[in-house]
């Protein structure tokens, strides 16, 4: 057990360098380049907003899984923006050659599984396959039109994209997005994208979520993590490990409530864990997030909204299995951060061990004993020898 332990965190922690990959796109607010990771994040919330237009044949969780990984390879061939002058064939090579390493890490019945996934990805053959294409495709596109201060040469991009680029298949695969996107470039159509516009703004107000910083750094030690971020990691965290459950879960269920568990903090911020509130803020705190989730949700139209703020709430109240799991895994990540990166919060809160153990341990053991046995060992040396007397 603890060797299959030892590789799926080995693993789950490579992934971390996934945030230090720069994309040409902006976030929406045009104040940085958004990092894959939060790209990955970002496209898997597309996928569960947009699964109406999905064909009966698709899959959305099996979407969501491609497109949390899809990316992953950068970590090691960097990203390649589509109107760059590289050699592509020596790009695909560099791409299959990372995924064998990074999927290697894990025990190999799930790195054969997660290759796999990767694979029918880049062949765009399946029908899950190509709906997570035609996301990855229009998502940069929106996110530009849609920008504060978009730059012109990334206008003329998303123009050659759309008129003869890779995104031009959007108009037979997923119209909607196809005409909607050229008349935000100033063409005319004649075709009703009502049931895609209604949802863009959700989709675009959730951009904000990667402008909310944690008080967790990423791995490296070099900021803090947002929280977009954050939640691709935890969903990757949480599909990985999902087999170390106590109860029986709906995996699918577990990653829709870790995609969407901290959109609230778009309104209402981030509270720290180890942070010092009283009961009087954690009630204030509760109150802004609740509203919170009635502003954004109630952004979506019925029945989804509906069906987004109820998956949130069950989240919220811990009582479920899979919600019990998928609070175990939001406690269980920035514990590996902290460890990675030689401390972070734990050095800035001043935190102990047996902090950790009560507002930490006690969650995760809830959901997953055998992952917080095996983590309470990890970080245990290191609490040794840098705990104050």
């Amino acid at each position: 057990m603890n060797q299959r332990l030892e590789a799926q965190f080995a693993f789950l922690l490579e992934a971390d360098r996934l945030r230090g990959i720069e994309r040409q796109n902006l976030i929406l607010d045009c104040s940085r380049r958004e990092n894959s990771a939060e790209h990955s994040w970002h496209l898997a919330l597309y996928a569960l907003v947009l699964a109406p237009f999905a064909g009966p044949e698709v899959t959305i969780t099996r979407v969501i899984q491609m497109l949390l990984l899809h990316d992953l390879v950068e970590i090691d061939a960097g990203d390649h923006p589509i109107d760059a002058d590289v050699d592509w064939q020596a790009v695909a090579q560099a791409e299959h050659a990372a995924a064998s390493r990074l999927f290697g890490l894990l025990p190999s019945d799930q790195g054969a599984e997660l290759l796999a996934l990767w694979h029918e990805f880049e062949q765009a053959e399946s029908p899950d396959a190509r709906f997570a294409k035609h996301l990855d495709h229009c998502q940069p596109i929106f996110q530009t039109l849609y920008g504060a201060s978009p730059l012109p040469d990334h206008i003329e991009v998303v123009h050659g994209n759309l008129f003869g680029g890779r995104a031009a298949a959007l108009e037979q695969g997923l119209p909607e997005a196809y005409f909607h996107a050229i008349s935000l470039l100033g063409e005319t159509t004649d075709k009703d994208c009502s049931a895609l516009t209604q949802r863009l703004p959700f989709l675009n107000e959730a951009d904000a979520l990667k402008t909310v910083l944690r008080a967790t750094w990423i791995g490296d030690g070099t900021r803090p993590e947002n929280s977009a971020e954050h939640s691709w990691h935890i969903m990757l965290y949480g599909w990985i490990l999902s087999e170390h459950a106590k109860a029986e879960i709906n995996i699918s269920r577990v990653i829709n409530m870790l995609l969407l568990h901290d959109i609230v903090e778009v309104d209402a911020g981030d509270a720290p864990i180890h942070g010092t509130q009283s009961p009087q803020a954690q009630q204030a705190q509760e109150a802004l997030e609740q509203a919170a989730a009635d502003r954004l949700f109630g952004l979506l139209p019925a029945p989804q909204s509906e069906e987004f703020r109820t998956l949130w709430d069950e989240f919220e109240a811990a009582r479920s299995p899979d919600a019990v799991f998928a609070k175990a895994i939001d406690r269980v990540q920035p514990v590996l951060l902290n460890l990675l990166n030689g401390g972070g919060s734990w050095l800035e809160y001043d935190v102990s061990f047996e902090q950790v153990q009560s507002r930490v341990g006690v969650k995760v053991t809830r959901g997953a004993p055998a992952v917080w046995s095996y983590v309470e060992n990890g970080i245990a040396p290191w609490f040794e020898e840098n705990q104050k007397p």
